[in-house]
């Protein structure tokens, strides 16, 4: 079975709870040529602002995940391609792990699961807003994250694996790690993207880079740059295969 997200090189993370850059919309967004965009933040979240995003995006021609914080604000709108549910596998806090899914199972009646699958998330930034909402353990060797990614491909069937480092620009070495520790598994990267050379970096590493801060801080044009980057990067490897 294929999964979409198999051909994305580049994601485009909006958090429903910031502000695009004056003058900048969604058309704009649509337009940087990314791959996939994915909804969805830590702090702030509402149903309402889920909404505002989803209906914002819903007439461009680009797919549209929401990947939701929690359970409270998960929208069902025929808008969205899939849902995209964060399970951190370096939580130290089981919530992260399987218990906010079972609170989300319990009260949405007729969940779609075709259109639902999870992320197996690896969190490495110790500052940052998830690593500390989920009580993560970043303490983490290139060796470890390659075990995760591995333990999360194999054992628990992850068809995505997401190394993040929100809010910094992380280690291209963890990052290679992980990737050589899977088989078929997808790798996304997050964090600290925001030039066509960080792009470029990771993108000889990760499948597909997500951008997020970026495009609330700087813009469009910037998160053009990022594309292009993590494109360039995959369209060498297959090239040099």
């Amino acid at each position: 079975m294929s999964y979409p997200w198999e051909d994305w090189d580049h994601i485009t993370k909006i958090d429903p709870d910031k502000d695009l850059v004056d003058g900048e919309t969604f058309e704009d967004v649509c337009e940087t040529g990314t791959d996939a965009l994915e909804i969805g933040g830590t702090l702030d979240i509402t149903e309402e602002k889920m909404e505002r995003v989803v209906e914002a995006t819903a007439k461009y021609d680009v797919p549209i995940y929401q990947e939701p914080s929690n359970p409270g604000v998960v929208i069902d709108d025929p808008a969205l391609d899939g849902y995209l549910i964060p399970t951190v596998f370096n939580a130290s806090d089981s919530f992260w792990i399987t218990g906010a899914h079972k609170e989300w199972v319990r009260i949405e009646d007729g969940l779609d699961w075709d259109r639902t699958h999870t992320e197996a998330y690896i969190v490495l930034n110790p500052d940052s807003s998830v690593a500390e909402y989920t009580d993560a353990d970043t303490d983490q060797s290139a060796e470890d994250v390659a075990s995760f990614a591995r333990v999360a491909e194999k054992m628990f069937g992850q068809k995505i694996i997401y190394v993040e480092y929100s809010g910094t620009y992380g280690d291209p070495e963890k990052v290679c790690a992980a990737h050589d520790a899977l088989d078929e598994a997808t790798l996304f990267y997050g964090g600290g993207i925001h030039d066509y050379e960080s792009a470029y970096e990771m993108g000889k590493c990760a499948d597909a880079v997500v951008v997020g801060n970026l495009l609330h801080d700087e813009g469009v044009d910037a998160v053009r740059e990022t594309v292009e980057g993590a494109k360039d990067a995959q369209a060498e490897l297959v090239d040099a295969e």
